[in-house]
């Protein structure tokens, strides 16, 4: 009932900016949405109404039995091998027939589950054995060695992909417990930092970074989840990193930049703000892919604050401090206004100077030697050449 009715309340097309303007007021006095990917990476969500979904999960029941729980996969491991035996057990008890002798030493269904037992597993303590007196009981043989066959094929591969899961590996991937926006290179910078705490390498390592956010369309339809790409250098091939050591990745907040026009008073009091950041590479022992995730809310970005370095040089080599990896320190002199601001500041302090600069080369072509206003016999002339050169320069901007 209550996702009908958030349904029914944000799919109603925005007729006017009234409208518009309580559905977004009511967004706003919400409390604060729950965290779309966790700090450990595990995705905030749960599906529900799923048609077939049984029947769909069976249909790929390998990976189905590789991503379920290792309780759940033990039970899968031993009910296979005994439903296995019992069945073949069952069907050797009934090819038994006194007056055909289709097995030595098996009487009984007790007999019959241990006899297919020791055929499936090759065991073979001796005493019991198939006769040739009868040829179904043969064929009730090869059968069961086939479907163990296959049965230990599947077990142990799906056991052996579950082992080598890379999943395990993002253990020992970090990210830092926040984000910063600080200057960097004269330029509004986000960063965050990854570090990895094995010595053996993640093979063609890259990062990716979204930001999640509700968002109302001109036309009235609300969006509950937006995605906007957070460019961290893939034009440049920055985003692929070599991770010996913790590197900070940087976001340069400009015009593509979804926080552009967010400044410091904005992002504090922005709730529903979340940043999901993914670090991607090749495990090197088994080299499979593994994806490491997590996020950062509004209140986890410090604006004004930079990451204390944690490589230090060494006599012998150099030295990771992971006690620093997610200590910042704070910058007094960062502005706190958005990036836009920031660059239409710096704009029109070029200009003015650039003004002044042109100004100065238009009195330098008058002569030294005359008066403005007269020529060379004393004739006065009209004031022109100011005037007009002022008009140039300042419709050259």
């Amino acid at each position: 009932m209550g996702a009908a009715r958030v349904k029914r309340r944000f799919s109603a097309v925005v007729d006017g900016p009234v409208e518009e303007e309580e559905v977004m007021s009511r967004r706003c006095n919400r409390r604060p949405r729950q965290r779309f990917v966790g700090k450990d990476g595990r995705c905030n969500v749960t599906f529900v109404n799923m048609s077939e979904r049984g029947q769909r999960y069976l249909s790929d029941l390998f990976t189905t039995c590789v991503d379920i729980r290792w309780r759940w996969m033990l039970v899968i491991f031993t009910l296979s091998f005994i439903l296995s035996w019992l069945l073949f057990g069952f069907a050797f008890w009934l090819i038994l027939t006194p007056k055909e002798p289709c097995f030595l030493q098996v009487n009984s269904f007790m007999a019959a589950f241990l006899f297919s037992l020791e055929t499936q597993t090759s065991i073979g303590y001796g005493f019991r054995s198939v006769t040739e007196e009868c040829p179904l009981a043969v064929l009730a043989v090869v059968l069961q060695c086939i479907v163990g066959c296959i049965i230990d094929a599947f077990i142990i591969g799906a056991v052996m992909a579950k082992i080598a899961k890379p999943k395990k590996r993002n253990e020992t991937l970090v990210f830092s417990d926040t984000a910063v926006v600080a200057l960097r290179d004269g330029k509004l910078c986000m960063m965050w930092r990854v570090g990895n705490l094995r010595k053996s390498h993640l093979v063609e390592a890259h990062v990716r970074a979204q930001l999640l956010k509700p968002r109302m369309t001109p036309e009235g339809e609300y969006l509950p989840l937006d995605n906007a790409d957070i460019n961290v250098g893939f034009d440049t091939g920055t985003d692929r990193i070599f991770l010996v050591s913790p590197v900070t990745i940087v976001h340069e907040i400009n015009e593509e930049s979804p926080f552009f026009e967010i400044d410091k008073k904005a992002l504090k009091s922005d709730s529903e703000l979340e940043v999901v950041v993914i670090l991607e590479g090749m495990v090197e022992a088994t080299s499979m892919t593994t994806q490491c995730r997590s996020s950062y809310l509004a209140s986890e970005i410090l604006w004004g604050h930079r990451f204390e370095p944690v490589l230090f040089e060494k006599r012998d080599g150099y030295q990771v401090d992971y006690s620093f990896f997610h200590r910042t320190y704070e910058i007094a002199n960062t502005p706190s206004c958005s990036a836009k601001e920031l660059a239409e500041q710096r704009y029109s302090g070029s200009s003015r100077s650039s003004f002044c600069y042109e100004n100065e080369v238009a009195l330098e072509l008058a002569s030294p030697d005359e008066e403005p206003g007269q020529d060379q016999d004393g004739n006065t002339e009209p004031k022109v050449l100011f005037p007009l050169l002022f008009f140039i320069v300042s419709m050259s901007y």
